[in-house]
């Protein structure tokens, strides 16, 4: 079992950046798959990024490869999400999630957070 806490979210202009964190706590990251997916108002949950620790490969999202990237503390059990270039349309509420079993960058995550608000004016 797993929990998930993300922070860092908030409002920032167009061409800007922020860090999103996602603090786990009950068992340490690098036993885990971690994802971070993204919901607008009135769309689907989307796919940001992926890391399989285990293999050391990550995986982005075309719509914001080049712009953001994942990275990791294991000291303080966490995963960042360092976003620069913000577009209006990143914003969303961002999800960190996690899961055991690896079969696919984009799907199968059992445990999610509960999500911080990213807002990107133009």
């Amino acid at each position: 079992q797993v929990q998930l806490v993300e922070s860092g979210g908030g409002l920032v202009q167009a061409g800007g950046s922020l860090r999103l964190s996602c603090a786990a706590s009950g068992r340490m990251l690098s036993n885990y798959g971690m994802g971070w997916f993204r919901q607008a108002p009135g769309k689907e949950r989307e796919f940001v990024g992926s890391v399989n620790w285990l293999a050391g490969r990550i995986y982005y999202a075309d719509s914001v490869k080049g712009r953001f990237a994942i990275s990791r503390d294991n000291a303080k059990n966490t995963m960042y999400l360092q976003m620069n270039n913000l577009k209006p349309e990143d914003t969303a509420v961002y999800y960190c999630a996690a899961k055991l079993i690896w079969r696919a960058p984009t799907e199968g995550y059992d445990y999610w957070g509960q999500g911080t608000q990213v807002t990107v004016s133009s």
